[in-house]
């Protein structure tokens, strides 16, 4: 594996191949990752193809693929390829419609099956689960994409989805920290502005500070005024130090949300370099544009120390099966196994006895 230094950043490609700029950009900059959309994905053997071509021009077995697979509309791999899945929406609503043991039931279903899809393309991180709270104003373009507005289903639900993939090798991802619910804009196309207190935005932090330990989280291109009515979350030292971390609790690796999204002004190196300052230990750049991925290159820095540790939490979970996390696990929890008497078997010592009566 590379011990080269990591460049504090997951890129994205242009198409279905690497084109020659993209490989020599790949290999010299030594990104985190990649992230695959709709437009890098026909089938499963394509998808495969270009999979282990980024990895291997970039040279290490640790290279982020993600990709945004939630369910419902935000899917990237899609039917008839692969299963149609619900969004967290419908999930979220099952526990109203049959029971909390139904919709726990149909997560742990569809991120087991998500999973399986994932590993099968050779992807290992996943921006998922979504731990916004919808509100009645809520932008439509998050809110099918939410659990719903209960904070405490919200965080059981998201937990479950964390567990199952994890323990099936796929890093989980919450977003959009610290809760994009209230914003009535959508960030895609302009900054959304929140001028909640921060004591009213506690419903919100709720699913996140319950899920604080997970590996990896996104956050939001949102201007909170009451922490910093100048700058949005993802470029905002004050808002990373004091909500994420701080009020949150955080401590697992932080993506930004795409750079390249209208609520985020400037050049995309501009952007790129006031989100690393910010506290975001990755920048996450979407449209695969060759003059904006130099830039962008240009602007990360590599890898902090610190988001080196937090990274490390992501390799255990992309770097071991399911079936060693769980006789790792098992080993925890049992300890030394005790010694039995294998001289005596039950079933083979009637089998003797009914031998003996038949002479």
């Amino acid at each position: 594996m590379s011990s080269r230094p990591i460049q504090a950043v997951i890129l994205s490609v242009e198409g279905l191949r690497l084109n020659d700029n993209e490989k020599s950009l790949l290999e010299k900059s030594n990104p985190l990752g990649v992230t695959l959309f709709g437009r890098n994905i026909a089938d499963k053997e394509q998808v495969r193809s270009l999979v282990k071509e980024i990895r291997e021009v970039i040279g290490r077995n640790d290279v982020l693929i993600a990709t945004d697979q939630e369910g419902g509309r935000v899917r990237r791999l899609r039917e008839p390829e692969y299963i149609a899945y619900a969004s967290q929406n419908t999930l979220g609503k099952l526990a109203e419609e049959k029971g909390l043991a139904a919709a726990m039931r149909a997560v742990i279903s569809h991120s087991l099956l998500t999973a399986n899809d994932l590993k099968e393309n050779l992807i290992n991180f996943n921006y998922a689960p979504v731990l916004d709270l919808a509100y009645p104003d809520t932008n439509p373009v998050l809110k099918s994409r939410s659990f719903g507005s209960d904070k405490q289903l919200a965080a059981e639900l998201g937990n479950l989805m964390l567990e199952e993939y994890a323990i099936n090798g796929i890093c989980p991802c919450i977003k959009h920290l610290p809760g994009h619910g209230r914003a009535k804009a959508d960030p895609h196309l302009e900054l959304p502005v929140i001028d909640c207190s921060l004591k009213e935005l506690e419903n919100d932090f709720y699913p996140f500070q319950k899920l604080n330990f997970a590996p990896a989280g996104m956050t939001a291109h949102l201007l909170i005024t009451a922490v910093d009515d100048q700058k949005p979350i993802t470029q905002s030292k004050k808002g990373i130090d004091t909500v994420i971390r701080g009020i949150i609790g955080f401590d697992g690796l932080l993506l930004s949300d795409a750079i390249d999204m209208h609520a985020l002004k400037g050049t995309i190196g501009e952007r790129t370099a006031l989100s690393v300052a910010a506290g975001c230990d990755v920048v996450g750049y979407c449209l695969g544009n060759y003059q904006e991925l130099l830039q962008v290159t240009e602007n990360c820095g590599f890898m902090t120390d610190k988001a080196m540790e937090r990274f490390q939490t992501v390799r255990d979970i992309i770097g071991s099966s399911a079936l060693e996390k769980a006789a790792t696990e098992y080993q925890k929890l049992i300890g030394e196994i005790e010694t039995y008497d294998d001289t005596y078997d039950a079933t083979e010592t009637l089998n003797k006895m009914k031998h003996k009566g038949e002479k």
